[in-house]
């Protein structure tokens, strides 16, 4: 490259860091449209809106249909936010909260009236019409068609128009078909309930021979009119064409929230704040800044001119991660948030593994050309295998996971390839672009020395010892829990439901103040972590905590009585079930699952030796275990950051591993006469140890960052994240080598003959 080139690579780089930093602190517009501050924030960073139905009837709802009730309705407002979350309330209420919405009537008017679907025949036995279409006028004054009823539903379901009703509806899907002419047209899929198909078949057959429509109506208007074109008798069927596949997936979400078994009301709705307030998020802004500077100022003192192009490929990263939140409309938790710093790590570990490549190549003579060629090049399937691996566990946990999973997937697969991005192309042009420019000197590079190789293998008693000594504590500690509390975990409210106390305070206060002033108190009467949201142009704060027996509930109002003058008619309690449901926990168990058994198929591809993959599971597996036993011993809270935790740490612990295995099968290929697998294993750990200790340093300095500068509730996010990464370098280092060679050796694979 020569020099002209060289600079403007570099000056194109800059200015487009300095045009996409622009945009992501102004905006494209006044209005600060697709800047940081225009990013969709969880109900945890920001609040939304928060709304609770009533079951309708007098008698008290099954529980079992409260449950399928919940379940649906999970699946439907996620359509707003992956984030949004369903609960019960009490023995017949369910409340909704979804995040980055402050609109709830328009939320309301989408959603209807849940529970209230019927399929209806056009005409009664006598031949009269049960609906028809009729000329109406809009909002505008512009003249319409639309089906309207002739008959109140009460007449129609008294003379048996009303063929099925929601309840009739297993599933309704949008989907897409080919017509006779090769075209692809949208349509939504229905399969009906074994008793449904038998009342869909009957319904059909006299719609059929009649040649008529079936008019599906719900929450007051006709949302479909299809023409019946044969009889159905396996309860399935296609309501085609739609327009696209919107407005199919727009119905099928009516059809299928309409399905309920139960019918709700709306009891009342608010906005509410952040439950982790803007404190939060400034000192979470705050840490990242620092954490960052400081990781880019650690990597050019250690690497020279590579760290100052690493530390260009970082600013590069963040910049287009900010732009890109806003550009696929992700909504941004705390728990994105986890997956963004897992993210950061991965990119400064993609140049620690070039840059330590780059100084080998150096060591052996090569010139500094040759080595920046060779160094990426060696680098590659490390970088390459290690993120995919990652990139693997999210795909499948964004495809199969619930909701607030899949918000933790999209920004990690999101992070994963703009991490490969800046790290293979971005830092690499700047690197190459730098040395054209007159940085050629070996000095500015740095030259590896050669290091004589630690004897891990020797000490692999010792470091399997310890690591099921720790093991062994933390599942003796929960078991310990188990019988004494009931709980093995400190399950938070999230997990195990609890109380939600509604207060009205005489004066309005902010969140800051109520975490300040109220919230010492609570912990103080309850003993129990505890969750806050303001409501929007009201005095009212509901604190959600672990179930509080009478006692506590009557310590508690007395409290807010003395200390706050509250009047007792304005303070409210309501039992709440948790609001990461037991479908939820199996969903996310089985995309774990899945995740693992694809990343060990993808390990044993690459690597071609499935022992590889099973010790890499294992040290993944030894990690969890670790974690689950600090959570135990300093009974950390275990709710929805939890989840997030053990994943951030699953993609973590696998990466770290995969590089030192990339190195053990590199050195495999060149052993000489003379080397044993032993020394192949500790010459290879060996290699890559100052990679693991700074790629661990580096993520620990965010995350570490963020727990000195962060409030309590993300100092609890950061803790486990601290004690993960320390558990990941360690397995990384300690035990998977150390298990595969035992595999190695005890399971040697066959002889080719």
């Amino acid at each position: 490259m020569k020099k002209s080139k060289g600079i403007v690579i570099l000056l194109c780089v800059l200015l487009l860091l300095a045009g996409i930093t622009y945009v992501d602190v102004n905006g494209i517009d006044p209005a600060g449209t697709a800047s940081a501050s225009d990013i969709k924030l969880g109900l945890d960073l920001a609040g939304g809106v928060s709304i609770t139905y009533q079951v309708v009837g007098e008698e008290e709802p099954d529980s079992t249909d409260m449950a399928d009730t919940i379940s649906k309705l999970q699946k439907r407002v996620e359509n707003y936010s992956t984030e949004a979350i369903v609960y019960q309330e009490g023995s017949d209420r369910i409340s909704i909260e979804i995040p980055g919405v402050s609109d709830a009537n328009a939320i309301l008017e989408e959603l209807g009236k849940p529970g209230s679907l019927y399929f209806i025949a056009e005409t009664d036995e006598e031949g009269n019409a049960n609906y028809s279409l009729q000329a109406v006028t809009d909002e505008n004054g512009d003249m319409a068609y639309e089906y309207v009823l002739n008959k109140t539903l009460e007449e129609l379901e008294a003379e048996g128009s009303i063929v099925l009703v929601g309840t009739d509806v297993q599933d309704a899907r949008a989907g897409a078909a080919t017509d006779s002419m090769g075209n692809t047209t949208y349509v939504v899929n229905l399969t009906m309930t074994q008793e449904g198909t038998q009342k869909f078949e009957d319904a059909t057959r006299n719609a059929y021979n009649k040649g008529e429509t079936l008019g599906i109506y719900y929450d007051g208007s006709f949302v479909s009119v299809p023409a019946v074109n044969g009889v159905f008798t396996d309860g399935n069927a296609q309501i085609s064409p739609m327009e696209s596949y919107e407005e199919a997936e727009n119905l099928a979400s009516t059809i299928r929230i309409g399905g309920l078994k139960l019918e709700l009301e709306e009891l009342h709705s608010k906005v509410v704040g952040a439950q982790l307030g803007v404190e939060a998020i400034e000192t979470s802004l705050k840490a990242g800044a620092i954490g960052l500077l400081i990781v880019m100022v650690f990597m050019i003192v250690l690497y020279f001119i590579p760290g100052v192009a690493s530390a260009i490929g970082l600013g590069m990263y963040v910049a287009l991660i900010v732009l890109l939140l806003n550009g696929f409309d992700m909504t941004l938790t705390l728990s994105g948030v986890a997956g963004i710093i897992l993210s950061i790590g991965m990119a400064v570990d993609a140049n620690v593994i070039v840059f330590a490549r780059i100084r080998e190549e150096l060591a052996t003579g090569k010139t500094v050309r040759s080595a920046l060629k060779i160094g990426f090049d060696k680098a590659l399937s490390a970088i390459v295998d290690g993120n995919i691996t990652t990139l693997i566990a999210a795909g499948i946990l964004l495809i199969l996971g619930p909701g607030t999973i899949r918000g933790f997937a999209q920004t990690l697969a999101l992070g994963i390839v703009l991490s490969m991005f800046t790290a293979l192309v971005v830092t690499r042009y700047v690197l190459q672009a730098l040395y054209a420019i007159g940085f050629k000197s070996e000095k500015w590079y740095g030259v590896s020395r050669e290091k004589k190789p630690i004897d891990f293998l020797s000490k692999k008693g010792i470091f399997f010892g310890a690591s099921l000594a720790v093991i062994a504590a933390g599942l003796i500690v929960m078991g310990v829990y188990k019988v004494n509390t009931g709980d093995a975990l400190n399950y938070s409210m999230e997990f195990q439901g609890g109380t939600a106390t509604t207060v009205t305070f005489q004066e309005s206060m902010t969140l800051e103040e109520v975490n300040d002033q109220v919230v010492p108190l609570i912990e103080e009467v309850t003993g129990s972590t505890v969750q806050i949201q303001t409501v929007q142009d009201s005095n009212e704060v509901i604190f959600k905590t672990n179930s509080l027996d009478t006692s506590q509930r009557e310590a508690l109002n007395e409290m807010f009585r003395e200390q706050f003058q509250v009047d007792e008619n304005q303070i409210t309690s309501e039992t709440i079930s948790s609001t990461i449901s037991s479908e939820m926990k199996t969903d996310t168990l089985l995309a774990v699952a899945l995740a693992i058994v694809c990343m060990l198929i993808y390990i044993r591809i690459r690597f071609s030796d499935i022992r590889f993959g099973i010790s890499s599971v294992a040290a993944l597996l030894h990690d969890v275990l670790v974690m689950l036993a600090f959570y135990a011993v300093v009974r950390m809270p275990v709710g929805n950051t939890f989840i997030a935790c053990i994943l951030t740490i699953v993609g973590y612990s696998i990466n770290a591993t995969i590089v030192i295995f990339d190195r053990v099968r590199e050195n495999m290929a060149v052993m000489t006469k003379k080397e044993d697998l032993k020394e192949v294993v500790n010459k290879s750990i060996t290699q890559t140890l100052s990679r693991s200790i700074f790629t661990s340093l580096t993520t620990y300095i965010m995350v570490g960052v963020l727990y000195v500068l962060g409030v309590t509730s993300i100092r609890e996010f950061a803790l486990p994240l601290m004690v993960g990464i320390v558990s990941g370098a360690y397995s990384s280092v300690c035990i998977a080598g150390a298990l595969w060679y035992v595999l190695r050796t005890k399971f040697p694979p066959k002889e080719k003959k």
